[in-house]
């Protein structure tokens, strides 16, 4: 009979959820009283029971089961709750706004309890049943690290991360039994943001190389005459060594040139604390988050050749900007009550990117952009065609691309790698659901493959096509249920023939080296 039992309850285990404070016995009875099981009730979601048994962890469908014993929720007034811990850059704006936001589509309420100042509370009311209380979202505003570190020790549901998760936290992660945080499924990106150079207003320097910039951030340029500027030292200002955002900026700067951070410098936790003391200090110069600027101003990345770009909206985007920086949520392998999952359904929800920009960050919902609005990219095409690049592919490439629109949806690759970077797998997603609901039908996608210039041009333009290729063949992978009769598919590759950013740096290489896609 016991093993009959086991067979029973493994073929209702589905996945863990949302634990409870603590274990309470229950006892589950199937509806026609053939089955019991008792044990200790280690988790509720509103819909499944999770129960520590003699046969191990079992997780039981509520409906075919009564709940009897003093561990029993109350399923009339159950609550949905969820912790969300790490970067304030994503907790303190962003996350409380889109909670606002998802209670005014659904017709809910949202009241605010301030715990502490690093800690507040969400509750969502359904005024419709006398004001009783749906979920409560917490959001603890502490660091990246510290996000990771809570959710390893159950004590966060979500993380929220400005960089991706390091390989001894993936590790751990499988440990604990919390599913592969590194997969697909173990994190999205919610939002766009990027990391910006900023000084005093007064400061006469408008612009810096990302040379330049790692210069200074290791002392190897002190002195603002190296930069245009007066004859003073030079005062650094970067977010601490355990925020993201510090993370993010070593990752991005100093590790690709294998350098270290400079001792005499200032640092700073995650908010507007950077940009405030940077603006008013007209020696100072920080990195900080293109959405907690301030009163600070923000220079322009510029490459040796000649190229200057600002972290426009558009830019950030596109990855054309070199320091985007994807904003994450990182889940466990966890069944959340319905409310959390409709909420962070709700995430990807066109209006929902409308929320994120409007909160001050970038949205990932899809720009088509004219051409008679690159201008300046075709023109840097032509200025900075390489030796091997003829005319004729240039005029090629401008006769094939004038009848279309660029997306802001773009595919870079991470460095030294064939896989696509953070950004970039998020973008499959995007744009594989936007063709799975119809937006692209009777319509023409074109992915246009483009290269660095190192090597030789037709080498290069293979690659390019490849590189194409492989982002089309993902895209459809991923959009299981679209109708791609409906839609053209093409490739297309212009190898080195219209760079983004000067290719005498590993940086501009890697922004060259990407998969764009164009629609008509």
């Amino acid at each position: 009979m016991a093993i009959v039992r086991a067979a029973i309850f493994a073929a209702l285990l589905l996945f863990s959820f949302v634990p409870t404070a603590r274990a309470q016995d229950v006892t589950l009875i199937s509806r026609d009283g053939d089955v019991e099981i008792s044990g200790n009730l280690v988790g509720f979601d509103g819909e499944f029971y999770r129960v520590d048994t003699v046969y191990g962890e079992l997780t039981v469908d509520g409906s075919g089961v009564v709940c009897e014993g003093p561990g029993c929720p109350d399923l009339e007034a159950f609550v949905a709750r969820v912790t969300f811990s790490g970067a304030p850059t994503v907790g303190r704006v962003l996350m409380p706004a889109l909670i606002e936001a998802f209670a005014i589509r659904n017709s809910f309420q949202v009241d605010r309890e301030v715990v502490s100042d690093r800690e507040t509370v969400y509750r969502v009311t359904d005024p419709g049943q006398d004001g009783r209380v749906l979920g409560e979202f917490t959001f603890r505003l502490n660091n990246t690290d510290e996000g990771f570190a809570d959710l390893l020790a159950d004590e966060a549901d979500i993380v929220m991360a400005m960089r991706e998760v390091r390989r001894e936290e993936v590790v751990r992660g499988r440990e604990v039994g919390i599913g592969d945080l590194s997969s697909r499924n173990g994190s999205r990106v919610i939002a766009l943001d990027a990391l910006v150079p900023v000084v005093a207003p007064s400061n006469p320097v408008q612009s810096v190389s990302l040379t330049e910039l790692v210069q200074v951030m290791t002392g190897e340029i002190d002195n603002w005459q190296a930069l245009g500027g007066p004859d003073a030292p030079i005062a650094v200002h970067v977010h601490g060594p355990r925020s993201g955002l510090g993370q993010a900026t070593e990752d991005r700067l100093l590790k690709p040139a294998f350098e270290k951070l400079l001792e005499a410098v200032t640092f700073h936790p995650a908010g507007p604390g950077l940009a405030r003391s940077v603006a008013a200090d007209p020696f100072a110069i920080g990195v900080t988050s293109r959405s907690e600027t301030d009163a600070a101003w923000e220079l322009a990345i510029r490459g040796e050749c000649g190229f200057e770009l600002r972290a426009g909206r558009q830019a950030v985007k596109t990855e054309d900007y070199p320091l985007t920086s994807p904003m994450f949520l990182y889940l466990p392998a966890r069944r959340f009550p319905k409310l959390v999952r409709e909420f962070l359904s709700y995430l990807r929800d066109p209006s929902a990117q409308l929320v994120m920009r409007r909160a001050g960050f970038v949205d990932q919902a899809p720009e088509e952009i004219a051409i008679h609005q690159q201008g300046d990219r075709f023109a840097n095409a032509i200025a900075r065609a390489g030796e091997e690049t003829q005319l004729e592919e240039l005029q090629r490439m401008v006769s094939f691309l004038t009848p279309l629109k660029r997306l802001t949806t773009t595919f870079r690759f991470e460095t030294g790698s064939v896989r696509l970077d953070a950004q970039s797998r998020s973008n499959v997603q995007q744009l594989a659901r936007a063709m799975e609901v119809g937006l692209y039908d009777s319509r023409r996608l074109v992915f246009v493959g483009f290269s660095d210039s190192d090597g030789a041009a037709a080498a290069n333009l293979k690659i390019a096509q490849r590189r194409a290729d492989a982002v089309r063949d993902a895209v459809v992978e991923a959009a299981e249920t679209a109708n791609l009769s409906r839609i053209g598919l093409e490739t297309e590759a212009f190898g080195e023939a219209m760079p983004m950013a000067c290719d005498d740096s590993a940086w501009g290489r890697q922004i060259n080296r990407r998969v764009e896609v164009w629609v008509r």
